[in-house]
């Protein structure tokens, strides 16, 4: 794990400390059980791993949409490649465990996963529609996708949280939660590519608006000034 990857986690812990302590209350003082065994995923791993499959799909279908809207403004062009390859290795990461992949409709837009396929389409409509906007806006869209993406890595999703499923936190899912090897490997990954890509977007955003003077959308603004060196 790179130092920006352990600072981001570092956060992440720090916010997740008064939740655990509530889960572990209202658990009757059990806190969630986490797999230690690397030959299967548990519930909460396979539901994350699902999760992001379609997050990545996400990324890769608003950046096609906006390369096609935008087409002198390459970076929509490079991003989405990198996309393309992110949410293909949470499908590998699925089917070496013997899962079936959630999505089974490749067209940009569509989502057909059975537990947040509704999820992905909503958010797809409208992060394209807030990028129809002017160019600008669609930049600053590729940077709210970005910051949303590693805050999901890290934790269990919000809309995950308030799914009815046993998981009631967000220390339940996502990095914070497992101790499989693979899995954190791949959020290793997944988390520097998206590290890469918002430096990307704010270096364009700044462009416009000076630099220095982008605000962060999702994550905490010391996490964003860390990805960005400053």
């Amino acid at each position: 794990m790179n130092s920006l990857n352990k600072v981001l986690l570092s956060g992440f812990v720090g916010l997740a400390l008064i939740a655990t302590a509530n889960s572990v209350i209202a658990k009757g003082g059990k806190s969630a059980s986490i797999s230690t065994d690397d030959t299967v995923l548990d519930y909460n791993e396979r539901i994350h791993l699902v999760f992001m499959r379609e997050e990545e799909k996400l990324a890769r279908d608003v950046y096609l949409a906006l390369g096609t809207m935008y087409p002198d403004s390459v970076i929509f062009g490079k991003i989405d490649d990198s996309e393309q390859r992110h949410t293909m290795s949470v499908k590998t990461m699925i089917e070496k465990y013997g899962h079936e992949d959630p999505n089974t409709n490749d067209n940009i837009g569509v989502y057909t996963g059975e537990d947040y396929g509704w999820y992905f389409t909503e958010k797809y409509n409208l992060l394209v529609e807030r990028a129809s906007i002017s160019e600008l806006e669609a930049m600053y869209v590729g940077a709210f996708i970005e910051e949303l993406d590693m805050m999901d890595i890290n934790q269990c999703p919000k809309v995950i949280v308030e799914t009815d499923n046993g998981i009631n936190d967000v220390t339940e899912c996502g990095k914070i939660y497992t101790d499989n090897s693979d899995i954190v490997k791949l959020y290793d990954s997944l988390l520097d590519g998206s590290d890469s890509h918002l430096e990307g977007y704010v270096k364009n955003i700044e462009k416009h608006i000076g630099e220095g003077s982008y605000q962060a959308q999702v994550l905490s603004q010391e996490q964003v000034d860390e990805i960005l060196d400053r």
